[in-house]
């Protein structure tokens, strides 16, 4: 029996072995999830507050 798999957006079955687009059960769904991550729809999260802002005291901005 073949290795099936729910797809992760819209939750139908999907062969697991020789899929190209496994998670997925298509093209489409893969590229909805592709879409989901450039639009910061999933996010992972951190303790950092803001990873850009540097607190060491070196800064030249003192120094003007």
């Amino acid at each position: 029996m073949p290795l099936t798999v729910k797809c992760p957006i819209c939750h139908r079955e999907a062969l697991w072995e020789n899929n190209p687009h496994r998670p997925f059960c298509s093209n489409r769904c893969q590229l909805i999830d592709l879409g989901a991550w450039t639009e910061e729809r999933y996010k992972i999260p951190s303790d950092d507050l803001d990873p850009l802002v540097n607190d060491s005291d070196d800064d030249d901005d003192d120094a003007r």
